[in-house]
This record gives structure tokens, C-alpha cells and sequence, in this order.
């Protein structure tokens, strides 16, 4: 058991510093350079080329600037290269900012919605806590996106650009954080003073109602309607009049999202198993957010197959660890911290997901592999950072950097096994709100 330091340990720590004979160069190099720089592998960019034997051919890399919206780009980017596809158009880009919208709008409506589900719990409750913390965030999963699409359809960019406030939505989140936790408040009020059904109803529509003008402010009012116009790649106009964003999905996109599963590897959880989130729902009454939880082969082996397909992949994964933004390279050992230090610093990917030490922070795109006797060598990468990073937007993933940092991947259910097919139609455990993978 550890006990306050006296100064014969304070003499015996130095006395151990003393007696490391790279100390003193090691001190220089780190103290100048940092910890990155003087644990960087030199050798990773040689490993991680940019030569594919599989590749989706996509276009230009979008980019989501100061904003949390990758789960919503990593979507969109997945429909818009099934869309250039069909339709000869390289560089269709749909708009971010019209999910972003409707995102907030029913994000606020659940929130009204969950908050009176908890009226009876005190503010400590671990749920509850939870709801009021950051109820106006960006971040967001697979099956948000999807829900979102499957209500509003999408929109081409142009139809509805970003604003300012898209692309730095920092201010925006603090001021619905404060709205949203405001309004919880008076909710709980009014519930515990005995207001009726009908009076809750008339303040939950009055705060939406301000939501809504926050957000038509913020990022401008989506149209009902719009008129798609392009140039396909063989310089061919094409126009249609008066499209809704629904119509566009339906007619456009032939895409059913019953047909795809998100495949998770978490393990922290029993394997082979279907796990909910719904307290991460952001569309009440629509898709509900779900895990088929497997070794993390099966993740390679049905990304690997939708790419061969010629359909990119949606992935969650920890973007910030073990990665360089410049060069866009993504190795398990790009830095290595423990020789450095002379520390064991490694952790199995169970103890990074309890402790929170590991996250999904980030979705991007896979659309590319490069298969080596059968086996990945290196993945290809469509980030949503711009085109300044990486190879004109795009990064290169190791087969280590996979194993260990992704944890989601979006496949269609006829990729997997028909043992796991049969485990997507059980009944989930759910997940509670602090899961890792919420």
C-alpha cells in the first residue's frame, strides 16, 4: 500500500534516476523535441504506402472543420460514392449542414421526451446525470445518421451549405447545452409540482419552438424542396424540378439501412452477443442503435468483403490514439512511448474501454485494402478533415492500428456468417448509458 513520501524515498528515486546511464541524453532529446517527436517510427511511412490492391474509387475528401459531425460525414460519404457510381459523378457532395439540423431538432425532442421519463430519479442518478451532461453535443453513431436519413432523406450540399456555425459549432453547443439543461429543469418542476399532461405538452412544444428558431438561426432553414442539378463525368446536364430531400433518398439512393449491421468489437463484453444503446437514440420513435458484438476477424473479413464489393465501409474507431494528423498515417507502434520511457505503458483493449483510457472518438470511411496472400496489409482511409492532411485527405491504416483502435464497422448482414445473422434477430441486452461505446 502506497504512504506519504519521506525523504528517504525522495533520495532513493534519485538515487534511481542516477544509476540510468541514458538518462541524460534522453532528458535532452525529450525535454527538446517532446514525447511524439522523440518516440516517433521513422520507418511507419515506408509500411504504409499508398498502394491498394483493393480500392473503391472515390473523389475529393470532405471536411466537417471544427465541428463533431464524423459519424454524420462518414454517411453521407458512403452514400454520395454509391451515388457517383450509379450515376457517373465523381465529387457529388450531399449536405452535412441538413442532417446537422434536423439532428439537433430531435435530439431536443428526445431530451424533453427522457427527461420526463426521469422525473422521479434524483439529479445524482448516473442516468440522469448523464442526460443533463452535454445534451446539445455534436457526437453521434451509425444508426443516428440512418435514423436521421430514413425520416428526412438528404440534400445535395449546394441545396443547403455549411454556415459558420456548422463548421465551428462550439458556440452553438454551448448555447443549446444551456437551453437543454434549462428546460430539464423546468420540466422537472413542473411534473413534481403536479402540472398536467396537457400543460407538460404545451412547454415541451414552446421550447421546441425555440430549438427550431436557435437553429434556423444557426445554420439557416432547411427547404422543403429543391431542384437537383448536375454535370455528370461525361459532361451530360442532368435536372430535376422540385425534389423533397425524401423523395431524393427514395428515388436516388437504393439503399435499405434494415440491410446492414453495425459490428462491434468490444471486448469488455461477451462475444457472439446483440447489445442496445438507447439512451444515445436521437430520433424518438425511430432507429434504434444496436451492437452484434464478435472477434475482431469478423470485422476484418466483412469489411475486407464489402470493399471487394465495390461499397466503401463506415467505421467507428480512436482516431487520437496512435496517429499522425499530418502525415495521416495509422500504426499500432507509431510512437513507442514504453521504449522510450523504459515503461510498460501498453493495455489490452478491454482495459482501455473500462477505464475510458480508450473511446470511440471519430467515424471515418474505409475504401481501400491492400491484401497480401490473402491478409490485410493496409487499409485505406477516407478521413473528413480536408485535403491538407494525409494523402490529399486520405490516411493509411496498419493491421495493428485495426485490431486495436477500431470497434465499429457498418456491413450488410449477408456478409456475416448465418450463425451471427441468427444473433442480430435476438433480443439485445441493453447497454447502459456509460457504456465505452456509447
Amino acid at each position: 500500500m502506497a504512504s506519504a513520501l519521506t525523504n528517504d524515498d525522495l533520495n532513493e528515486l534519485r538515487e534511481s534516476l542516477a544509476q540510468d546511464d541514458r538518462a541524460s541524453v534522453l532528458t535532452r532529446t525529450i525535454t527538446k523535441n517532446g514525447i511524439r517527436n522523440s518516440s516517433f517510427d521513422n520507418q511507419a511511412a515506408a509500411r504504409l504506402n499508398s498502394t491498394f490492391s483493393v480500392e473503391v474509387e472515390t473523389g475529393q475528401v470532405t471536411n466537417q472543420k471544427r465541428s463533431g459531425r464524423c459519424w454524420e460525414f462518414s454517411l453521407l460519404n458512403t452514400l454520395r460514392h454509391q451515388f457517383a457510381k450509379n450515376y457517373k459523378v465523381k465529387d457529388f457532395e450531399l449536405s452535412q449542414n441538413y442532417l446537422f439540423f434536423w439532428d439537433k431538432i430531435e435530439r431536443a425532442n428526445i431530451f424533453y421526451h427522457n427527461v420526463g421519463q426521469t422525473v422521479d430519479k434524483a439529479m445524482d442518478d448516473r442516468f440522469v446525470h448523464m442526460l443533463f451532461n452535454q445534451p446539445g453535443e455534436d457526437g453521434g453513431q451509425w444508426s443516428m445518421a440512418a435514423a436521421l436519413v430514413e425520416k428526412y432523406g438528404v440534400m445535395p450540399a449546394y441545396a443547403m451549405p455549411e454556415t459558420f456555425n456548422t463548421d465551428n459549432t462550439s458556440d452553438f453547443q454551448e448555447a443549446m447545452n444551456k437551453k437543454l439543461i434549462k428546460d430539464g429543469f423546468q420540466l422537472r418542476n413542473m411534473a413534481k409540482s403536479g402540472s398536467s399532461e396537457d400543460e407538460l405538452d404545451q412547454a415541451e412544444k414552446k421550447m421546441l419552438q425555440e430549438v427550431y428558431r436557435m437553429a434556423a438561426y444557426s445554420f439557416g432553414e432547411p427547404a422543403k424542396t429543391f431542384d437537383l442539378e448536375y454535370r455528370d463525368d461525361d459532361k451530360k446536364y442532368h435536372r430535376e424540378a422540385a425534389l423533397t430531400p425524401q423523395d431524393f433518398f427514395k428515388k436516388y439512393f437504393k439503399v435499405d439501412f434494415d440491410d446492414y449491421a453495425v459490428v462491434t468489437n468490444s471486448p469488455d463484453k461477451a462475444f457472439n452477443q446483440l447489445y442496445s444503446l438507447p439512451s444515445q437514440n436521437n430520433v424518438l420513435g425511430g432507429r434504434d442503435i444496436e451492437f452484434l458484438n464478435v472477434p475482431i476477424d469478423v470485422l476484418e473479413k466483412t469489411a475486407v468483403a464489402q470493399l471487394q464489393s465495390g461499397e466503401t465501409v463506415w467505421f467507428g474507431n480512436d482516431v487520437l490514439q496512435q496517429m499522425d494528423r499530418q502525415s495521416g498515417l495509422l500504426d499500432g507502434h507509431l510512437f513507442d512511448e514504453s521504449s522510450l520511457f523504459q515503461v510498460d505503458l501498453n493495455m489490452t483493449k478491454a482495459q482501455r474501454l473500462t477505464s475510458g483510457e480508450g473511446t470511440v472518438s471519430h467515424a471515418m470511411t474505409l475504401t481501400g485494402v491492400d491484401l497480401i496472400d490473402g491478409q490485410a496489409a493496409k487499409w485505406k482511409v477516407e478521413n473528413s478533415w480536408g485535403d491538407k492532411l494525409g494523402d490529399k485527405g486520405y490516411f493509411v491504416m496498419s493491421p495493428d492500428w485495426f485490431e486495436d483502435y477500431v470497434y465499429e464497422v457498418v456491413v450488410h448482414k449477408d456478409l456475416l456468417p448465418e450463425e451471427l445473422k441468427a444473433v442480430l434477430k435476438q433480443q439485445p441486452t441493453v447497454l447502459p448509458a456509460w457504456d465505452p461505446l456509447s
